[in-house]
Formats: C-alpha cells, sequence, structure tokens
C-alpha cells in the first residue's frame, strides 16, 4: 500500500520530529516534545486546504490564470474555478525526491519541466533541517532552460498550539501594510495597517477577526528576520514563524471558508511576491537561464531566538 502524500520522510534532533512527505515536497508534520506545533495531516490521508504545501512557482491566485512574460501569452489550467483563477503553483500534487537524508535533515527535489501555460524548466531544491534554533526551510530553485522566467515561492504550514480555536491566542503580525482584495482573493488595493482591525504589530487576542490578507512592509529585528509569533496566554506555549528578507510578503489565513480547518489553526504562508504577480509583476522574481534563488524560513517552537527549549511544555 502507498500512502496517499507518497513516502513519508522523518527527521528528528532531541525533543523535535517532522515529517516530510514525497506529494508535493511539502511539510506533514512538525511537533516538539510529542506536542504538534503543526496543524498537519495523518500518513493516511491527502493533504488538505494546502496543509503544509509548496507553492512553486506562484504562490497565491492568478486572475483568470493567464499572463503575459517577455511578450508571449500563457495560460494555466483554472484550479480554482468557482473563482476563475489558477491557485498555488505546480508542483503541490507532483513527486518529489529525497537526495540527501540525515538524521537531522533532509533534502526535497523535483524537476519542473515545461509544460501548457508554463513553458520554463526548474531545478527545485528543499532542505528541511533540524537545530537547537527549531526547524529551518530552504528552497532553491535554479533555470535549467534556455530562456529567462517568472518566478514565485511560498508555503503553506498552518500554526496550532492545539487549542480548539485561535480566537483566544495572541497574535503579533510585523507587516505595517496590509492588502485589500475582492471577492475573488485578488489584489485591488494596500492600506496601513495603523487603526484597523488587521494591526496586529503589537501582540493582541486574535478575537473574531477573519483573516485571509498578505501583509508586507515587514518590520524586521536586528538579524534581518521577521516574525509572526503566537501565543496562547492561559498555557503560556508559544510558537513563531521566521521568514528571512526573500520573503517581503506573509499570508495569514484563519481558514473560516474550510471546515476542516476552520479557526482551529492559522495559516502563515511565506511568499516571495504578492497574489497575481505574474500578471502585475509585484515582486515577481526573473531568472535568467542558469541563474538560482534561494529563500528560507522557519518555526521556533517557544517563539526562540536563542537555543530552543529542551521540552515544549517548559
Amino acid at each position: 500500500m502507498i500512502a496517499p502524500s507518497g513516502e513519508q520522510i522523518e527527521i528528528a534532533a532531541g525533543h523535535q520530529r517532522a515529517v516530510v512527505v514525497e506529494v508535493g515536497g511539502g511539510l506533514r508534520s512538525y511537533s516538539v516534545g510529542g506536542r504538534e506545533f503543526v496543524d498537519g495531516y495523518g500518513a493516511d490521508e491527502m493533504s488538505s486546504s494546502g496543509r503544509g504545501q509548496v507553492l512553486i512557482p506562484w504562490p497565491n491566485r492568478l486572475q483568470d490564470g493567464s499572463y503575459e512574460f517577455d511578450g508571449q501569452s500563457h495560460q494555466l489550467p483554472l484550479n480554482e474555478p468557482e473563482h476563475c483563477n489558477a491557485i498555488h503553483g505546480l508542483v503541490r500534487w507532483a513527486a518529489w525526491t529525497a537526495s540527501a537524508r540525515e538524521p537531522h535533515r533532509a533534502v526535497m527535489e523535483h524537476v519542473l519541466h515545461p509544460q501548457p501555460g508554463y513553458p520554463f524548466s526548474l531545478m527545485l531544491s528543499i532542505e528541511y533541517a533540524l537545530s537547537d534554533l527549531g526547524l529551518r526551510v530552504r528552497t532553491t530553485v535554479k533555470n535549467v532552460g534556455t530562456n529567462p522566467c517568472p518566478y514565485g515561492s511560498g508555503a503553506h504550514p498552518y500554526l496550532t498550539l492545539g487549542t480548539a480555536t485561535v480566537d483566544r491566542l495572541m497574535l503579533r503580525v510585523p507587516g505595517r501594510t496590509v492588502l485589500r482584495s475582492d471577492e475573488r482573493g485578488l489584489p485591488v488595493g494596500t492600506e496601513a495597517v495603523q487603526d484597523t482591525e488587521y494591526d496586529f504589530r503589537q501582540p493582541r487576542p486574535i478575537g473574531s477577526t477573519t483573516l485571509d490578507h498578505a501583509f508586507t512592509d515587514l518590520e524586521r529585528d536586528e538579524d534581518g528576520l521577521a516574525r509572526v509569533e503566537l501565543r496562547d496566554p492561559d498555557q503560556g506555549t508559544r510558537v513563531s514563524l521566521w521568514v528571512n528578507e526573500s520573503y517581503p510578503y506573509l499570508m495569514l489565513f484563519s481558514g473560516d471558508t474550510l471546515p476542516d480547518v476552520r479557526r482551529h489553526s492559522l495559516a502563515v504562508e511565506p511568499m516571495t511576491c504578492p497574489p497575481n504577480a505574474f500578471r502585475t509583476g509585484h515582486a515577481l522574481i526573473r531568472l535568467e537561464p542558469g541563474s538560482s534563488f534561494t529563500s528560507a524560513w522557519g518555526i521556533a517552537p517557544g517563539g526562540a531566538r536563542g537555543p530552543l527549549m529542551r521540552r515544549a511544555d517548559q
């Protein structure tokens, strides 16, 4: 019997465990001391609601699935037909290969071959590594074709602290600007978060706020990282997701429209570009033949900026 998500690649370091999967090369599980910090899915299940998936060569939505690049028009399949969008790239259901394995790290690789709508060739490599700072995910893409190509990258982990809902959790989001979207989930403008319900620059309860918003203009710490932090004020547990400067956008999604994740966890999605970037060109990466691009994000239980705590409940 083959698991719906293919081969299960487990890595471990101390009390930490993570499981990466063959299908989509994504993150199915991450725990410390037996406590899950990622709202994943079972080994006998498919990923649902984008859980843990890799979003390449574009994250989020692309209007009508159509775009122009270097004077050529392209049409992608509409895999969000209810809104007439193409969503979350082309590798979520593809088979990836574990090209390197050590007890604490694994490297997943996939070649994205030319296809209708995206006639370009990419070599993709994602390293998942555990250390005393938590989990680090480093993505490298190389244009192995003969023509320049458009590129964007994202990831779709859902953070959890084990609560029934996220409503009472304290949230900090370092975004000074939020993108406004239409009924199709496509950006129509930006506004400063100040004096809006989306200002989480100082930690406060999520409450009844519905989140399905991209944030940018990120405040970064002295180490150059921007951090989203989630804390349970009753139990004292915390988790943070960090992004390096290659990710200027963060999508936050409370899952209100999806029964399996509805307000049970919070998706925090690193993105190198905003939704619809293939059409607008905003923050779109142009990869010349032979060139590469690397980006990194990670998860730190306890909001750790120093060594990871020995146990999740300490």
